[in-house]
């Protein structure tokens, strides 16, 4: 990945008309991007789409870019707002068509048969749209509270705290029940 200069001189040139400079920035972004979109939908195929639309999003907004944040801190906030956006699309064909299933993951995803990954997928998908959207821009996307916060439009503390509360959840739900969850009564 390039440094913030090298993003900042890159989107300055995008600006100015030159796609190599914004082919050399998706190239540059693309794999923490779709990281970013893959936890958020938590299927490949629907990542791929908020890929796409997230970086035909940032095209179109390069000149809105106010370098308030880092490039990628915008990047990132652009896909998830677009993978937001597919999970929406997604849930309102599925409520308008009861008998659609959803789609299998792609057999691609050599980690999908791994039971780790497996139950971290489940307890991803078990928190609310804003713990999962907070902790997947900590944890995953690499950010700050304070650009978190700056993402989400809330206050860095806010932040932190949903990143806390993320956390602990999908800790418990992740915690492997021990001999004492277990304790049965007199016979």
């Amino acid at each position: 990945m390039l440094g913030q200069g090298g993003d900042e001189a890159l989107l300055r040139r995008a600006r100015r008309g030159d796609r190599a400079a914004f082919d050399e920035l998706v190239r540059a972004h693309t794999g923490r991007v779709y990281a970013v979109t893959l936890r958020i939908t938590r299927n490949p195929s629907d990542a791929e789409d908020a890929l796409q639309d997230a970086f035909l999003n940032a095209y179109r907004a390069l000149d809105r870019f106010g370098g308030r944040a880092k490039v990628s801190t915008w990047l990132y906030r652009i896909a998830a707002n677009a993978a937001l956006d597919v999970v929406a699309r997604r849930r309102a064909a599925v409520s308008l068509d009861d008998d659609a299933a959803p789609q299998p993951a792609a057999l691609t995803d050599l980690f999908a048969a791994s039971a780790q990954r497996q139950a971290l997928e489940a307890a991803l998908a078990a928190l609310s749209d804003e713990f999962r959207e907070a902790l997947v821009l900590s944890d995953i996307a690499g950010l700050g509270t304070t650009e978190i916060g700056e993402l989400l439009g809330i206050p860095p503390g806010t932040a932190k705290s949903r990143v806390f509360r993320a956390r602990t959840q999908v800790a418990e739900l992740l915690r492997e029940p021990s001999a004492f969850d277990t304790v049965e009564g007199p016979r």
